[in-house]
């Protein structure tokens, strides 16, 4: 009896072990991919979004969580992210994320479009929309542009079952809303404090996916957290407008200034790599070409400056024109776009631009404009003593050298003053100095 009791117990204790392992396991295989967008909606987040949800549907993840913090941005790149979100074959949750993070603009469509929308507390939802000064032509461009994105973010919050109304609000009255209010407004679907609270409250909760329903299990499932390569990162960091414009006028620095200072190579250097990076820069961006014609425009007037004397009046037109241009060099198709250049930015770079062209190419110029002092040309109008007599030819001293010296003058008796006039094949021509 009491062999049996141990056989029993034995095989009890096997059978629980062998559960416990198996249990382990199926924890071990399950994973989920956490990506972090940190910065505005750009080309670069885009690409980001769109490859992590590709790896996370490689490795059959259980979700994929994106943990936002955006200002907004271009609304080209926000359709971009929201339809691989719509036709992602595995579950995406967009968790606005930590405390003091927002949402806005862009943000908004993201944090809709996806299957699962989650807040953390201290947290802000909505879009921004500010108000513009360009007359009312662009007022009816912005209204049609404002109209599209209505109409989109309502397609989205009907796809996702959310808050209609106050998505469209969200566009036309630019509302903004706390994580709480969001969560009573169903506009998203839970509050969680952290990414493992998050995976505890969205366990066990059934997704549509285009594929299919699919239940979540993501209780205790092992989190891999994908960063941003080194490519995303440059390329968001040359998304940002303001980096362009520094880019821009710094390679126009660097050209400018090797153009009127042949050898400096330096300066050259970093322009041309400047000026490739700005355009590669403003390929992802919206210019607007007259803005960047008004700056090349700024540039041939400061340089004007510095050969034509206009008592300041190039100065002052190159200084308007720059600011001119450096507003308009960046135009977004819709108000929704949080995407300019910012207005310090701009004032320190026209001040700048101003005191380097005036001070810093003028400098090159006049001493490119002034006359040697050293060499055989420098030697053209000085004064020396003739040490022999010059009939026609003989020898003077100049700067404390004795050189073979011819007279245009006829006889000079030695000792005379004279000035240089000229050389020839080494031989200076000299007058009487008068």
């Amino acid at each position: 009896m009491k062999a049996f009791k141990l056989g029993f117990a034995i095989c009890l204790a096997g059978i629980m072990g062998l559960g416990s392992v198996l249990q382990s396991d199926n924890t071990a295989a399950r994973k989920v991919v956490v990506i972090t967008v940190d910065s505005s909606i750009n080309p670069s987040s885009a690409e980001y979004i769109h490859s992590g949800i590709k790896q996370a549907a490689e490795i059959n993840a259980e979700c994929l969580i994106i943990k936002l913090n955006t200002p907004g941005g271009l609304l080209s790149s926000t359709r971009e992210i929201v339809t691989d979100i719509l036709e992602s074959q595995i579950p995406v949750a967009v968790f606005v994320y930590p405390g003091g993070s927002q949402a806005a603009s862009a943000g908004v469509f993201i944090t809709l479009a996806a299957h699962i929308a989650a807040m953390a507390p201290g947290t802000n939802l909505g879009a921004a929309h500010p108000v513009t000064m360009q007359g009312e032509q662009d007022s009816i461009m912005n209204e049609k542009a404002t109209n599209d994105a209505a109409a989109f973010i309502r397609t989205i919050s009907e796809k996702r079952s959310r808050n209609v109304k106050w998505a469209e609000d969200a566009v036309r009255k630019s509302l903004s809303i706390t994580e709480t209010e969001a969560l009573k407004e169903h506009v998203i679907d839970l509050v969680a404090v952290s990414i493992n609270d998050l995976l505890e409250k969205i366990d066990g909760r059934q997704i549509s996916l285009t594929s299919g329903n699919r239940v979540l299990n993501t209780r205790n499932a092992g989190v891999i957290n994908i960063e941003m390569s080194f490519k995303q990162r440059l390329l968001s960091l040359l998304s940002d407008p303001n980096i362009a414009y520094i880019l821009l006028m710094i390679g126009i620095f660097g050209i400018m200034f090797e153009f009127y200072n042949p050898g400096a190579i330096f300066p050259g250097i970093v322009g041309v790599i400047s000026i490739v990076l700005a355009f590669y820069s403003l390929n992802t961006l919206p210019v607007n070409y007259a803005g960047l014609a008004l700056i090349i425009f700024a540039v041939i007037l400061f340089l004007l400056e510095i050969k034509i004397i206009s008592h300041g009046i190039l100065t002052i037109g190159g200084a308007i024109s720059l600011v001119l241009g450096s507003i308009m060099l960046i135009e977004t198709k819709s108000t929704l776009e949080a995407i300019k250049i910012s207005w310090q930015v701009i004032l320190v770079m026209v001040i700048f631009t101003t005191a380097f062209f005036l001070f810093a190419i003028g400098f090159g110029i006049k001493a490119q404009s002034r006359k040697p002092t050293t060499g055989v040309e420098g030697i053209i109008g000085e004064t020396g003593e003739a040490i022999s007599d010059l009939d026609p030819e003989g020898r003077i001293m100049v700067h404390g050298e004795h050189w073979s010296a011819e007279s245009e003058e006829g006889h000079i008796t030695r000792g005379t003053r004279v000035t240089v006039t000229r050389v020839s094949n080494l031989k200076l021509m000299v007058r009487k100095k008068t």
